[in-house]
């Protein structure tokens, strides 16, 4: 027997072809099951009927990676909080119930398939100023630069940011500022992120804009389905630390 869930789930080819919603119903779910898992049960009945199966990202299924991200009736991650969407449970709904999925939706996550979109955005902003510069070589000890612990727990909080998107999804500007402001503020509090911290928030501030990715309007949308509850303070960071940026002429 098991549960049922009927699916409207966003299909569109390719980047450049139009999309829309196709129905689906799926049954026979074991309530524990993940939502990929029910996503993984409905493609097995699609190839066998030899219809092309739904295209979408994970990779670790443990809520590490941020991959799965995709709407689920209008909320990044689906309606439980501080999970991803492979941290979702069929016994999270209703049987018969009715859920819309859909991919993130924003100008710097173009779809590529169905509900996969290309964050290589993300990546790129990264790549602007998201790391120190450090010689290589064998890892120092752990305890040569001193950290206090305040510090050091606040900086852990920010960088439990895993670039899923769900706060560009939810996000009614697409702004990635809380995925900015996460990055800036970890390596902020860490003596080795200092020295380039000024170059750092100005690179990676302009790669955003350059991205695509809108203005914040402190809706507080961004935190509210955040998986790892990154604090919307890490805004005021980014603000704080861009400002700081432009006096210094960067």
């Amino acid at each position: 027997m098991g549960m049922t869930l009927h699916l409207r789930i966003w299909r569109q080819p390719n980047a450049a072809s139009a999309g829309k919603l196709v129905d689906y119903t799926v049954s026979g779910l074991v309530p524990d099951m993940s939502f990929l898992e029910v996503l993984d049960v409905l493609n097995e009945h699609l190839v066998k009927k030899g219809d092309d199966p739904v295209a979408f990202d994970y990779d670790c299924r443990e809520g590490i990676c941020g991959s799965c991200g995709i709407v689920v009736d209008g909320v990044a991650h689906g309606p439980v909080a501080a999970v991803t969407t492979c941290q979702l449970y069929a016994r999270n709904f209703h049987d018969g119930q009715t859920l819309v999925v859909e991919p993130w939706r924003a100008k710097a996550f173009p779809v590529v398939k169905d509900l996969v979109v290309d964050r290589s955005a993300f990546d790129r902003i990264m790549a602007a100023g998201g790391f120190i510069t450090a010689d290589t070589g064998s890892a120092p000890e752990a305890n040569v630069i001193p950290v206090p612990k305040d510090a050091a727990e606040h900086a852990m909080d920010s960088a439990a940011c895993i670039g899923c998107g769900a706060c560009v999804a939810a996000c009614k500007n697409a702004s990635a500022v809380l995925f900015v402001g996460a990055k800036v503020a970890h390596l902020l509090l860490m003596p080795q992120g200092l020295p380039e911290r000024e170059r750092r928030v100005a690179g990676m501030v302009a790669q955003m804009e350059k991205e695509g990715f809108g203005a914040c309007s402190n809706e507080g949308e961004c935190m509210a389905v955040c998986p790892k509850e990154i604090s919307v303070e890490n805004i005021a960071v980014l603000n704080r630390e861009y400002a700081r940026a432009v006096l210094k002429g960067y």
